[in-house]
């Protein structure tokens, strides 16, 4: 099963885009946001779950996260 997850915003940076997932990542000034997120999403996502998650997202044009959740779990 697949749930994207998309917007019309001003899209991610493709350095951004690399690094989205990692615990405590923010492009906000320290101590405005935990950014723990992301990171959380794809702990559940992939370790408990066993899916994957990606990113897509081109400048000024938007960004799609795309959840893929197994069916069955061996």
């Amino acid at each position: 099963m697949v749930v994207p997850i998309g917007d019309n915003g001003p899209g991610i940076t493709t350095e951004h885009q690399n690094k989205i997932f990692e615990t405590f990542f923010t492009t906000q000034p320290w101590g405005i946001s935990t950014a723990l997120g992301l990171a959380i999403t794809h702990q559940i996502v992939v370790e408990k779950h066993k899916g994957k998650i990606s990113c897509n997202s081109q400048l000024e044009q938007g960004t799609e996260f795309a959840i893929y959740l197994p069916i069955n779990q061996s």
